[in-house]
């Protein structure tokens, strides 16, 4: 907060139109003046811009009436200027000026100091800390898209985010926004058709805007609403819905641009099985537009739900979707959405509110409880009937609802056979509709009156609050104004109220996403530096210390105290045990499939550790009967502390966790999961009879490391099988059979993380889900490299005409690989050379990869290193083999020659020698330099980082041109 200080002699400086965003940003300069008091002028000029400051900042604090020139008078005699020498004497004279030439949007409203100082001093008013607020620190920011009324993104206003901007195409219900002060700025109201260029440059001109003038830097959500005529099960009138349905992707391209931290999509149940026209032209599911769009950026959960098992009154089955940038660590959707509460009943929704019995009437109380005239003669349709029942219902004919053509009797159709129907006091509020207004709608009688529901009962049921505005005239004003003004307004207002409640999402599931987005980016993360303070203050390696640390802080959280007791573990390295952040659990649980409510699900997680997965299962797997989930690790520690860890999160009722402590390995199941999911350790079994205990069971012997077990002992137990392991699976030698048995199986996903897996540890991971239940067929690939997410054959991308696995396998590859005839070299790498066994002067020059070009050797100042002789070395058989082709090992940059004479080469080069008599040119080895073969090469070797060894597989990819 800013407030003036007398003792300072402060003086706001001077104020004009072209300099006012220096005041709304508070980057204007002060200035100081030798006078005991502010002038005249400068208290005009101050005074002047406190509603404006308030306003922009969206503070409470405004102006008076239109007012803005404020003088300084003496009391009594209230002339300009006149100061008596008693400080105290002082009073506030405001006189009318005309100011919307600066602010078309500037609303008569009350300022606070005059209720409170109306005969104050100047040292009061001055000192005062409701005169200048700064803005709110970390106040978070959305963008609002087919947005109605603002109904349901009014939940982010709650929760005080800022709107930088919303979307509406019809401009009635963008007023009703404008009558709820969304928006800080005029020009953030936009009204447009999504689809035109205009309307969305002036999207993007309010995100400029709030860069420069606010300082924002990520807009922080955007909203999506789009229109689902085309989707909906109620509406008979279905059109063009492709076209209609296609307004999605318009969102969908508005955060592929934007690039928000967080969006939220909600629409019908239908929504994600409905079709669009995505942006590349192609007609696809909605599902699929948005994940191949967007999951390269976003971490993405979609649910059906009925609100009303969410915290609004009225039965509502919607789709919701929310994505989470994938920067932002330890945050998944699946935490974002509204939590589970139980259902209310109507009685409890709005049977407080007095019953209507006429025609017209209006609760004097509340202007928008009113009971909404129809034709009399449907009266009789309803009068008799009881809850539950429909005006079909009536054994009178004359009764039922019908009407007359050209003298005889029409029934009305039943289409819906929810039309004419009572509702029941103790039953959950039925679903809102857009012609909530009449009766020939779907359950809009009330229980007892023969009438519709009010909009204020609307409006409870679809949890919008009180303090939400309809019009320019405040409520408190609507509600005096007399019977036949209240009567004219409703006439005129009424359809547009009605019609934006049944097309809203109600409030309350809203204003819970953005409470807990809102949570989440204020719950700052733990840094590495933290955690290790945390773990050396309090001696954690010690793991009964550790054990009671974690008792004693249990309000840190489950993410928190399962980073800190896996950072604690001394013996990490050894057991390759690392941190599995919740954001990547999530990108391995998101991939497992959906489960009935009914379903009794067993899941097994092989090597838990502190069950990092743990709180993405039980958000996953929520709606089932019974989650039974065994945590199984070989270390008794780390069971134990987990036990403790869980202490710090409620258990879900449908949860039942059996902790055991074995090896995996080697223990003996008695039972099939549905699901086997983990993170099991990479490392090289040191321990031969263990070693030889684990290979009597599997398949592949080739290899030590530990992580091949895991894979093996994972589909022998396992339905569904997904595992984050080193992406060296995909490509290296050892790991033959273990993808020839997975390649048996449907895999349906692979997830490339690079090396953005786990933090400070220079390996590149993987994730894959083995789905035995489904056909096989296609491949979702998802990669944190490319950041997209593309489909593929299996049978594509582990084409057996290749060595190894092709992730990234495309058109182009495929078109440079018809170029070229393949399997034509083999490769040798020295393990010998070294700085230890070389010098700087010799007979036989040590040649490195910075020694290799394009068909040259490229001579660098004092790079080169000697050797006299190397009859006793294995790399000795390739001296003067100038058939030999030399490519650097480790590089993205592939290039070769020949060997020359007196030369070899260390182990950060690789000889290729020809298998068979086949004769290579220098225009082959010239190819390998050409950009078209970089590209080639690149996806040769999955877009490694880390292992771009050329070994006996990958030497495959060096071909000779046909």
């Amino acid at each position: 907060m800013k407030f003036l200080d007398l003792s300072k002699n402060v003086l706001i400086c001077n104020v004009k139109k072209d300099n006012v965003e220096h005041f709304l940003d508070g980057t204007a300069r002060i200035y100081y003046t030798g006078k005991r008091f502010p002038s005249t002028v400068a208290l005009n000029k101050l005074y002047y811009f406190i509603p404006y400051i308030g306003k922009q900042c969206d503070l409470d604090y405004y102006g008076i009436r239109d007012l803005y020139l404020i003088k300084i008078a003496r009391v009594g005699s209230r002339r300009e200027g006149e100061i008596d020498n008693d400080p105290n004497d002082l009073r506030l004279v405001f006189e009318l000026q005309f100011v919307k030439h600066l602010f078309a949007d500037y609303k008569k409203q009350r300022l606070q100091i005059w209720d409170t100082y109306t005969d104050a001093t100047l040292e009061q008013l001055v000192d005062s800390k409701v005169l200048i607020k700064t803005q709110e620190p970390n106040r978070l920011t959305y963008i609002s898209l087919f947005s109605c009324a603002g109904v349901g993104c009014y939940g982010f206003k709650q929760e005080n985010f800022n709107c930088v901007a919303t979307v509406e195409l019809i401009e009635r219900r963008l007023n009703v926004q404008k009558y709820n002060h969304k928006c800080i700025y005029e020009s953030g109201y936009i009204c447009g058709d999504m689809t035109l260029q205009e309307t969305q440059d002036k999207v993007f001109h309010e995100i400029q805007m709030w860069r420069n003038m606010r300082g924002m830097t990520d807009l922080d959500v955007v909203i999506a609403t789009p229109p689902c005529q085309g989707m909906s099960v109620a509406n008979h009138k279905k059109g063009n819905e492709l076209k209609r349905n296609s307004l999605v992707v318009e969102s969908i391209k508005l955060i592929l641009q934007i690039k928000p931290r967080f969006f939220v999509f909600e629409n019908v149940p239908a929504f994600l099985k409905s079709i669009c026209t995505d942006i590349d032209g192609q007609d696809k599911l909605i599902r699929e537009a948005i994940d191949l769009d967007l999951a390269g950026d976003y971490n993405i959960a979609a649910k059906v739900l009925n609100f009303k098992d969410y915290g609004n009154p009225s039965s509502r089955t919607r789709t919701l979707v929310i994505g989470v940038r994938k920067d932002l660590k330890e945050i998944t959707p699946l935490e974002l959405f509204p939590d589970r509460q139980e259902e209310q009943t109507l009685r409890q929704t709005i049977g407080h509110l007095p019953h209507l019995h006429y025609m017209g009437e209006i609760w004097d109380k509340d202007i928008y409880h009113t009971f909404r005239p129809y034709a009399p003669h449907m009266v009789s349709w309803i009068e008799n009937i009881t809850e539950g029942q429909s005006a079909f219902d009536n054994e009178d004919e004359s009764r039922i609802p019908h009407h007359e053509k050209d003298g005889e009797i029409i029934f009305n159709q039943r289409k819906n056979g929810d039309k004419y129907t009572r509702q029941y006091w103790d039953k959950v509020p039925p679903c809102v509709h857009t012609r909530n207004d009449i009766m020939a709608s779907q359950n809009t009688v009330h229980p007892t009156d023969n009438r519709v529901f009010s909009i204020r009962e609307v409006m409870l049921m679809m949890s919008v609050p009180q303090s939400f505005e309809w019009s320019a005239i405040p409520y408190a004003q609507l509600n005096v104004l007399p019977l036949v003004e209240k009567q004219k307004y409703l006439k005129k207002e009424d359809p547009n109220i009605r019609q934006s409640l049944g097309e809203a999402v109600p409030t309350i599931i809203f204003q819970q996403i953005a409470q807990k987005i809102k949570g989440k980016v204020v719950e700052a993360e733990l840094t590495d530096q933290e955690v290790q303070g945390i773990i050396e203050k309090s001696e954690l390696t010690d793991t009964d210390n550790l054990l009671k640390y974690v008792r004693k802080h249990k309000k840190l959280g489950f993410v928190r105290l399962a980073k800190i007791a896996e950072y604690a573990n001394g013996a990490r390295e050894e057991t390759a045990a690392y941190y599995t952040r919740q954001d990547i659990c999530y990108s391995v649980v998101k991939n497992l499939p959906d489960y009935p409510d009914s379903k009794i699900l067993h899941i097994l997680e092989p090597a838990t550790g502190v069950g990092n997965f743990l709180p993405s299962l039980f958000m996953k797997y929520a709606n089932v009967a019974e989650l039974h989930i065994d945590v199984i690790d070989i270390n008794p520690d780390s069971i134990a502390l987990l036990k403790q860890i869980l202490q710090s999160i409620p258990l879900p009722e449908n949860v039942r966790l059996n902790f055991i402590n074995k090896d995996t390995l080697l223990e003996s199941f008695p039972k099939r999961y549905d699901i086997v999911v983990g993170n099991p350790p990479y490392m090289k079994v040191k321990d031969k009879a263990l070693l030889k205990a684990y290979k009597q069971s599997v398949t592949n012997t080739d290899t030590n490391n530990i992580f091949s077990f895991f894979i093996e002992k994972s589909i022998e137990l396992g339905d569904v099988v997904s595992l984050i392991v080193p992406k060296s699976l995909i490509n290296a030698p050892e790991f033959g059979k273990t993808r020839q048995l997975m390649n048996e199986f449907p895999i349906t996903n692979i997830v490339d993380f690079g090396e953005k897996g786990f933090k400070g540890v220079k390996i590149e991971t993987i994730a894959f889900t083995i789905n035995k239940k489904v056909k096989k067929g296609l491949t979702k690939i998802e990669s944190y490299i490319t950041k997209s997410v593309e489909v593929k054959p299996q049978t594509y991308i582990t084409d057996s005409k290749f060595p190894y696995w092709l992730i990234y396998r495309n058109k182009d590859f495929d078109e440079a690989a018809s170029k070229m005839e393949f399997g034509i070299f083999k490769a040798f790498r020295d393990r010998v050379l070294t700085k230890s066994n070389t010098q700087q002067q010799g007979t036989i020059r040590v040649l490195k990869s910075r020694n290799i070009g394009n068909n040259e050797i490229v001579n660098i100042e004092g790079y080169d290193m000697f050797i006299d002789n190397v009859c006793d070395l294995e790399v000795g058989k390739f001296l003067n083999h100038t058939d030999c082709v030399l490519v650097p090992n480790l590089t993205y940059y592939p290039r070769a020659c020949f060997m020359p004479r007196n030369c070899i080469a260390d182990g950060s080069v690789a000889i290729l020698s020809t298998i068979g008599d086949k004769t290579i040119t220098k225009e082959d080895l010239a190819y390998y330099a050409t950009e078209e073969f970089g590209k080639f090469y690149s996806i040769a070797r999955n877009r490694g980082t880390r292992s771009l060894n050329i070994d006996n597989n990958s030497v495959f990819f060096f071909g000779k041109l046909k």
